[in-house]
């Protein structure tokens, strides 16, 4: 057998000794930062193994203490914020945050065990007993009485109580709703935000604290009486505040909510088109709202616009109405005479603030009122059919009808 000779490393022909001995060299330097990377790649290995294990033992421990759930039944009630689009285990952090379960796991394990129940959550504030089991805490939530700070503020409402003249019934207004809305606690010892208390935060002076937004700030900041300056800045429509707040920070939140409502219709540029600020657009809102069925509300609407475009008196009873305890669609002689910043049989041009919450239908009607030439209108029956005119002469047939059918009767 021929034995062969080793390979040996012989610098090739056309190289000097030095050079072949630096290349050498080099490669010697690359095999210990080879040994070097593989071991640097190796360490950071056992680290990842030993991160994700400690990493395991905690979710695990996590895990444990997840499933951790108060026996019940309860303790004294708080109050909790549900916003829009929350889920199961989003709801379930916001009661472990307030000690109302032990866990958010055990609320949702027993979200997850009664679907039906869940899904009748809505978005608002309601009041849990604390230390409950998960659940008895999704019993509470669904419960009738446990939703709280919620108000439904109706077209047409005022801010102050009035009464009927012909069934004396009571009117309640904004403030009493949401006073109503208000209480909290066990029915024992509830806490309710008063009327006072919110008549009295609501003139305060520091009208932005109040959310008064910008279009409306001179005209309210010269209201004459300050306990009306919110009027007809709390839109009709269904709202949510925190029970828990202050009077001037419930006010605030119902104020800014609306003007967001406002702005939506476009009532920021609207009125370049009919003569009228932001504002006095609010103002005439109010007043078809008062005066007018939906079907109704564009051409009374167009009376106002050209009533005020001739300086006619608008001569509206629910202006007359609006300053009297006591209210009726017929007014007296008395009552017409009475000269207040609201009554416009006594005076030209709007009210110094709208009589009521419009419907965002009442104010689209006033951005763009119907065409026409009419300066009068009346009721003529019960059922709510209006005739409109630009004659006096008929309007003075039209009221004869609206008598003949007893619309006008006085209780009083």
């Amino acid at each position: 057998m021929v034995m062969r000779a080793l390979p040996q490393n012989i610098d090739p022909p056309h190289m000097s000794r030095a050079e072949a001995r630096k290349q050498r060299e080099a490669r010697n330097k690359r095999a210990k930062r080879g040994k070097k990377v593989g071991v640097l790649a190796l360490l950071v290995l056992v680290i990842a193994v030993l991160g994700v294990g400690a990493y395991g033992a905690l979710w695990y421990m996590d895990r444990n203490k997840a499933a951790e759930d108060f026996a019940g039944p309860g303790g004294a009630p708080v109050v909790i914020q549900i916003n829009s689009g929350e889920t199961a285990s989003e709801i379930g952090a916001t009661l472990e945050a307030k000690n109302v379960v032990a866990s958010s796991a055990a609320f949702y394990n027993a979200a997850i065990a009664n679907p039906s129940e869940i899904q009748k959550v809505q978005p608002g504030f309601y009041q849990v007993p604390v230390q409950s089991s998960a659940a008895s805490a999704l019993d509470s939530l669904v419960a009738p009485d446990s939703r709280v700070g919620s108000v439904v503020i109706a077209e047409g409402r005022q801010l102050h109580d009035s009464s009927d003249a012909q069934t004396g019934s009571l009117k309640k207004g904004i403030y009493n709703l949401i006073s109503e809305a208000s209480c909290v606690g066990p029915v024992s010892a509830q806490k309710c935000v008063s009327t006072d208390e919110l008549n009295t935060a609501g003139a305060s002076s520091d009208l932005a604290s109040l959310g008064v937004p910008d279009w409306a700030m001179s005209s309210v900041k010269s209201v004459p009486d300050k306990d009306r300056q919110l009027e007809g800045l709390i839109a009709a429509s269904s709202w949510d505040f925190d029970p828990t707040a202050t009077p001037t920070e419930i006010l605030r939140s119902l104020v800014e909510g609306s003007a967001a409502k406002y702005e939506a219709t476009g009532i920021l540029t609207a009125g370049s088109g009919v003569g009228m600020s932001p504002y006095q657009l609010l103002v005439a809102a109010s007043l078809v709202e008062r005066e007018a069925l939906p079907g109704d509300m564009a051409k009374v609407a167009r009376v106002i616009v050209n009533r005020l475009a001739v300086d006619q008196p608008l001569q509206f009873d629910s202006t007359v109405n609006y300053s009297l305890d006591t209210t009726e669609v017929a007014t007296t002689d008395a009552d017409r005479e009475r000269v207040t910043p609201w009554n416009t049989y006594a005076m030209p041009g709007l009210p110094a603030t709208p009589i009521a919450s419009p419907s965002i239908d009442a104010l689209k009607a006033v951005e763009s009122p119907a065409a026409g030439d009419w300066l009068y209108f009346v009721t003529i029956n019960k059922e709510g059919q209006t005739l409109f005119t630009k004659s006096y002469e008929e309007h003075l047939a039209n009221i004869e009808l609206a008598q003949q059918s007893g619309i006008l009767d006085s209780g009083r």
